[in-house]
This record gives C-alpha cells, structure tokens and sequence, in this order.
C-alpha cells in the first residue's frame, strides 16, 4: 500500500512562508507525478501544483511567483515553499501522487494564513 505522509502546515501571518514536505512510502517502483492540492472550508478540492517525474513544473494562476514545487525523485519526496502567503490560501493541503497508474492521496495538513 503506497503512503503519503505531509508535514510543514501551521499557523502564519500574512507576507510570510511556510515549506510543506510530503513522503511516498511503500511498494514503489517508480512515482510519475507528484502535486499538491487545497481545500477551503465550503469549497473543492483544487490543484494548486504539480512536477512530472521530468521536473516539469505547472502552478495555478494565484499562486504564480509565490510558491515553488520541487521533488527528489531518489527519496520520492515533494516540496511546496510558499511565500508571500495572503488569508486566502488557507486550506487543508494535499499532497497526491501518481504511481503505476493509480492515483493516492495524503491525509492533509492544515495551513491557516491569519494575523
């Protein structure tokens, strides 16, 4: 069974950062791409970043130039710094992972951006 195990949310006022780490455990051969998504209270889940195995990297529009994705393939890790963090990207986040054509997801990690 494929576990994804996040860490890094928190508590932080807006203008600062946050860096969410995410570990892929279990029968892995290979993981094809990695990506991190949010949830707001009331609203859907919705895809925030992704890095193909490649390193090729794809962000939302609201989060351009603020946050930066990044992976070790060797480790199977995924990293999200984010920066300039605003209210409006607190959320539970998700870091998801695509591997041998399935799909698993974490358990989340709560980021609250609050002054």
């Amino acid at each position: 069974q494929v576990q994804l195990e996040e860490s890094g949310g928190g508590l932080v006022q807006p203008g600062g950062s946050l860096v969410l780490a995410c570990v892929a455990s279990g029968p892995i051969f290979r993981v094809n791409e990695m990506a991190w998504y949010r949830q707001a209270p009331g609203e859907q889940r919705k895809l925030v970043a992704e890095i193909t195995s490649g390193g090729v990297t794809d962000y939302v529009d609201s989060v351009k130039g603020r946050f930066t994705i990044s992976r070790d393939i060797a480790k199977n890790t995924v990293s999200l710094q984010m920066n300039s963090l605003k209210p409006e990207d607190t959320a539970v986040y998700y870091c998801a992972a695509s591997v041998a054509g399935y799909f698993y997801w974490g358990q989340g990690t709560q980021v609250t951006v609050s002054s």
